[in-house]
């Protein structure tokens, strides 16, 4: 039987994927708030959190699954109201969830994981999918390997965040989601846990570009998953400009396209812009 999946991009590491039956969200944030954090020294960590609705409701419908890989602004923001909005199933660390709560999130919607989980998703009547769970870890800037917003929030609920430097990282995840014949992994980051990914097969890898301080990423990346038929760069765009215009590369999509033929020329390198999509059959 014939597998065909459709993925869009929501722009940064926001992604829907769907078989027609189901739809998966990856890090759903369309938001867009200004923070500076894309322009040198106009930063605010204390900008306030806010969703815009109508952007949401214009970009996303219907979800059955939400997968967080980390709980900065950019990733989880706009989730609760998401999440209410569709009534899917949350996938997120302790932190996560917990500062997820704290912004009045469904709690019976929320799902723990911490990698290793493997789970379907799906009733009798459809296919269904499956979501397996890997540890990972964010991305550091900086001689001295700094973390943006780092802590997590084990334990009890939270205060509710109320600006963007409260929603810190809380541990890191990727995700491989498989729809029949077709597996896609979201690592988000170039940052991964190179032995746990080893001898994962998926059709379609998403990565970001090149970082000075991961030696080697895109060949050791590729070494552990193989060459993918497909390789979809992701998180490169200004997150702060608006989702309707074309997206802005900032950090390496478009050359990520020469890592890709050097290190796995037989994938093929799709570059999408915001809002576009893109279907893979097997």
């Amino acid at each position: 039987m014939t597998s065909e999946v459709t993925v869009r991009w929501l722009g940064t590491n926001a992604w829907e994927i769907t078989d027609g039956t189901a739809t998966v969200l990856v890090d759903p944030y369309v938001s867009r708030t200004y923070t500076g954090a894309t322009k040198p020294g106009e930063f605010n960590p204390e900008t306030p959190i806010t969703i815009d609705e109508s952007a949401v409701d214009e970009h996303i419908g219907g979800a059955d699954s939400i997968l967080i890989t980390h709980a900065h602004f950019d990733h989880i923001a706009d989730v609760p109201y998401i999440a209410e909005k569709t009534g899917a199933t949350v996938l997120g660390t302790e932190t996560h969830l917990n500062l997820l709560r704290a912004m009045d999130t469904p709690a019976e919607q929320l799902a723990q994981v911490g990698g290793g989980e493997l789970y379907k998703f799906g009733d009798a009547a459809t296919a269904g999918y499956t979501v397996e769970v890997f540890r990972s870890s964010h991305g550091v800037t900086g001689k001295h390997k700094s973390l943006l917003f780092p802590g997590t929030r084990p334990g009890e609920t939270p205060d509710r965040p109320e600006v963007i430097k409260d929603l810190v990282e809380g541990g890191s995840l990727a995700y491989l989601v498989t729809f029949g014949e077709i597996s896609l992994f979201f690592n988000a980051l170039p940052s991964f846990h190179q032995h746990e990914i080893e001898g994962i097969r998926p059709t379609v890898l998403f990565m970001q570009g090149a970082n000075p301080n991961y030696p080697d990423y895109e060949e050791r990346l590729f070494a552990a998953v193989g060459s993918p038929p497909y390789v979809i760069p992701t998180h490169w765009d200004d997150y702060e400009e608006p989702l309707t215009e074309p997206a802005v590369d900032l950090f390496g999509g478009a050359a990520l396209g020469d890592k890709v033929a050097q290190y796995s020329p037989d994938s093929q390198f799709v570059l999408l812009d915001h809002l576009e999509s893109f279907t893979i059959e097997a």
